[in-house]
Order: C-alpha cells, then structure tokens, then sequence
C-alpha cells in the first residue's frame, strides 16, 4: 500500500475522533485521524483493518491509506488540534489514517440523513445487509455510520439523479480501544429499519456469509495486519495477532447474532418471513 502525504488543511470534521479533512499528495481529498485522538490509538487499527475486511467482502467502502502529516504543516496549521477537557494540543505528526472523500469536497455534498422516499431509491440499498454481517463479525459497538452521495445518470438533458451509500468509520469495530466482543442484539444496527426492507429471512444474508468463510483466512488477515504501521498498536504485534486469530474463530457465530437483533423487540426486518 502507497503512503501518501498530507498537503494542506480543509476543514475539521465532525465526530469524537476529532478527524480533519486534508488534501493529500495523489491530488484527493481524505478524512485524516490522528494517533493522539481523544478516543484510542488502536482507533486508527480499526480503521484500516476494519475497511479492508469490508472491501474483501465486497462491501461499499471508500479507499483508505496511510498519510504522513509532517510536524512542520502541523506548525504552520493551528486547526490542527485536539480539543481536550482541559487543553488543546497540536495533532501528532507521522503516520496516520486516513479515508478518501468520495469527491472533491467543495463540489460533492455528502448527506447523513436522506427522507424516506429517497432512501428507498438507493441504488445498493441491499448491501445494508452486507453491512450487518460484517458490524456482527466484527462487533461494532457502535451503530452503522455511513453516508450518501448523489450520482447523476443519463445525459445531461434526461439526466436522473440517484444515491449511492458507502460505508464509513469502522473505528468501533473490535470494541474500539479494548478489543474486545461483548455481542448485544442491537449492536451493529443501522438507526433506521427500513434500509432492511429488503430481508426476507436468512437467505438474504447469504451471499455475504459465504463471502465471510471464503474470502477472509488466516493468510488474509496476516497480510493485512502487516499493512498497518505499528506505532498505532504500540508496536504489541502479539495483541493484533490475538485480534485476527479471535476474528477468524468469529464467523460462524454471525448467524446467530443476526437471529439474535431479529428477536428482539426493535423487529429491525419487517419483512422477514
């Protein structure tokens, strides 16, 4: 994997991560978080490993990469902060995390929220799906992030306009900083139900539960976890060992989970029969 460096500064973006928007050296725009976050270091390990899993299972994610943000642009960058309790301390430079910005971001808006009907129109609203499989596998402790952005089909006289859903923020996969599983029924659920209309019982997760068992091995993993620098885990490559050994023992347990959020009193698929 490419590193790349960080350029300049755009704007600080929302979230307990304190993450920024920078333009980087391959002439894109990436969501950069930082080693010294107010949440975890091991956040940016999530991230990276957390997205690459997700792209191996065919999910939609944006490209990620390693950005070296060098001590003089922090300098030069009072933005370049963390807001602390009680201080506010200059980003840390080196090797951080970052997410490409689906766009240029002074032309492309990305939305969070879409009303109803529009919701129902978007394009790959079935790999919401896909989506579960992977927060249960990995046990995002946090509820599916993830954003919209509109593509524009036909030619300019007939043009349709459409979304498309990526999917964002894997920094509480593994239980954030403690790598960990405590499973719990809601866990890993997108906030509304409706993105799951299309589930009608537990043949629609099969295409990506058979990804999970064929797509993801202990080769896999290894690759992967050399891919991250190891001042993000303290240089404790034994823990980061443990976490991808715990994860492959892990996927036969994701039918269950999924039954387990269908039980409860939510009733996230309303159309499973």
């Amino acid at each position: 994997m490419a590193m790349l460096r960080a350029l300049g500064h755009i704007r600080r973006m929302r979230g307990g991560a304190q993450s920024h928007l920078m333009r980087c050296s391959d002439g894109h725009y990436y969501v950069v978080k930082f080693q010294n976050n107010p949440q975890h270091p091991r956040i940016l390990v999530n991230e990276l490993l957390g997205t690459f899993l997700a792209k191996h299972l065919g999910l939609p994610v944006t490209p990620v990469a390693v950005i070296e943000v060098s001590p003089e642009l922090i300098r030069l960058t009072p933005e370049l902060c963390v807001e602390l309790p009680r201080a506010r301390v200059p980003c840390s430079p080196g090797l951080q995390f970052g997410s490409r910005y689906p766009g240029d971001p002074h032309r492309v808006t990305m939305l969070d929220f879409l009303p109803d009907e529009l919701l129902m129109q978007v394009s790959n609203l079935h790999e919401f799906a896909g989506m579960l499989v992977f927060d249960k596998w990995t046990c995002n402790t946090n509820g599916r992030q993830t954003l919209f952005f509109p593509r524009e089909l036909g030619d300019r006289e007939q043009a349709e306009r459409v979304y498309e859903t990526v999917m964002i923020d894997q920094g509480f996969c593994f239980n954030a900083g403690e790598w960990t599983f405590p499973d719990a029924p809601l866990r890993g659920l997108y906030a509304r139900n409706k993105v799951y209309s299309g589930i009608i019982g537990r043949e629609s997760f099969d295409p990506w539960l058979e990804r999970l068992e064929k797509n993801v091995s202990e080769r896999l993993l290894h690759k992967l976890i050399g891919e991250i620098p190891p001042a993000w885990y303290a240089d404790d490559l034994d823990s980061v060992n443990r976490l991808g050994e715990q994860l492959l023992r892990r996927r036969g347990r994701v039918p269950e989970l999924i039954l387990s959020a269908r039980n409860t009193t939510r009733r996230p698929f309303p159309n499973w029969v």
